[in-house]
């Protein structure tokens, strides 16, 4: 008998990434110090205060940021072209919303001219639809299973029914989950596909920043294990 486990292809391996919501340079700076060794990428949100109800870092203060991490950048702005190509950090990858305001192909030549990548992000309440409209555009999506704004805010399940319509169409996409993480929704993340995993207040809100990301690294492990489990069985 042999597992097939060609539908969940990127789920064999799950990266826990650390969201980073600042509003100054030396707190970015600090947080990103904080998970540098423990991590490979962090997520910097950036909010504009008109897509979303709150203001974080400006731009200047991302500029020349420690080496030796990955970096994306999840931008809840408005007309996302404008700040994408003043961030000069190569390989980059850059979240754009669905429902921003936006130039999409002045997004993509602006993330092409910084030599970036580019993911493509959706709220909790945007039809399946709409985030298909860009499949062609990018094999990179972030489902947000939370309102974008703020942190520590409570899971939203309902969008896993999103995910797994992503990973049943292409077991070979990125799919990131964004939004009350913890070591209970991070199974359920997983459970419905996605293979990148972002928590902040999960993190960051603990007093061993180490200890909470091993037992979310140990949930997420579980996780695979059970996804692997209840996979078709052909023999």
């Amino acid at each position: 008998m042999q597992v097939n486990e060609s539908r969940y292809a990127n789920l064999k391996t799950i990266e826990l990434i650390a969201a980073i919501l600042a509003k100054t340079r030396a707190e970015l700076i600090k947080q990103i110090k904080a998970v540098e060794s423990y991590l490979k990428t962090v997520q910097i949100d950036i909010m504009d205060n008109d897509f979303v109800p709150n203001k974080t870092i400006g731009l200047e203060q991302l500029r020349n940021l420690p080496a030796g991490i990955n970096y994306e950048f999840h931008w809840m702005v408005q007309n996302p072209e404008k700040f994408i190509r003043e961030i000069k950090n190569k390989n980059a990858l850059h979240l754009v919303h669905v429902e921003a305001m936006m130039d999409f192909e002045k997004v993509k030549k602006a993330v092409a001219a910084v030599g970036g990548k580019l993911g493509i992000a959706f709220n909790p309440e945007t039809s399946i639809e709409k985030v298909l409209e860009y499949e062609k555009e990018s094999n990179y999506f972030l489902a947000m299973t939370v309102h974008p704004g703020f942190s520590g805010q409570k899971y939203i399940s309902e969008v896993e029914d999103k995910i797994k319509i992503l990973r049943e169409r292409n077991p070979e996409y990125d799919i990131e989950v964004d939004g009350g993480i913890n070591i209970e929704t991070i199974k359920r993340a997983i459970a419905a596909g996605a293979n990148r995993i972002v928590a902040a207040s999960a993190i960051f809100g603990q007093k061993d920043i180490s200890l909470a990301i091993k037992e979310l690294e140990q949930a997420a492990a579980l996780a695979i294990k059970a996804r692997y489990t209840r996979t078709e069985v052909h023999g």
